[in-house]
């Protein structure tokens, strides 16, 4: 069986889940705060989560294992059969993770965890996700999914990626960037999944004993 590693306060272990989960692929998770130790080292080189233990070794990179688990658990796929179509769900992942989320990231220290950003930063960040943003409205189709009738692995990326870029330009700005998208009405959709419904789940209880722990 396979073996999620990391923690659920985050997104992109969070991507990884929800495809389990949709996919019906039975795994269990160990938790692993992003640790630096020579034993996580071993598993993912810089030690980022999430990472997998397989039957045939650790693996590391979280579209990299999305891709794997694609291939090795083929029920369920969460990728079109035609190549073009393939190819059209990749290209909105690597969209919304270095194009949206990855830029809004540059706020997540101000508008998650207590410290600020310069305003060079703000203006920065700001003139990137306007720009994108309106090039994401041009590719997103949300009808009612990222890319169409089916739920794919684009879905699984923008579930847990576009709230926090939401969240992240409200809490800086004062204004959510993604205001102008039915991105709310889409994670809406996504939420009621009994999936996502897990996730977030999992997600506030992580949140709790981080702050427990911190405490």
């Amino acid at each position: 069986m396979i073996k999620l590693v990391g923690f659920a306060m985050s997104n992109y272990y969070n991507k990884v889940k929800l495809a389990m989960l949709e996919k019906g692929v039975e795994f269990t998770e160990e938790l692993n705060w992003a640790s630096k130790d020579e034993a996580t080292l071993a598993l993912s080189p810089l030690g980022k989560v999430p990472f997998v233990m397989t039957e045939n070794g650790p693996l590391a990179e979280s579209q990299v294992i999305m891709e794997y688990l694609e291939d090795a658990y083929p029920q369920r796929p969460l990728l079109p059969k035609d190549p073009y179509a393939r190819a059209k769900v990749r290209e909105m992942i690597t969209f919304v993770e270095l194009h949206l989320e990855l830029v809004a990231r540059r706020l997540y220290p101000q508008a998650f965890f207590g410290g600020t950003v310069t305003e060079e930063t703000r203006e920065a960040v700001r003139k990137d996700l306007t720009r994108n943003i309106a090039a994401f409205a041009r590719l997103a189709k949300f009808s009612p999914y990222l890319c169409g009738e089916t739920f794919t692995m684009a879905d699984c990326a923008a579930a847990v990626h576009l709230p926090l870029v939401s969240l992240a330009t409200k809490q800086v700005y004062g204004d959510d960037f993604l205001a102008g998208l039915p991105a709310r009405d889409y994670a809406k959709m996504i939420g009621a999944r009994e999936t996502m419904v897990r996730v977030n789940a999992d997600r506030k209880a992580n949140l709790e004993l981080r702050a427990r722990q911190g405490s």
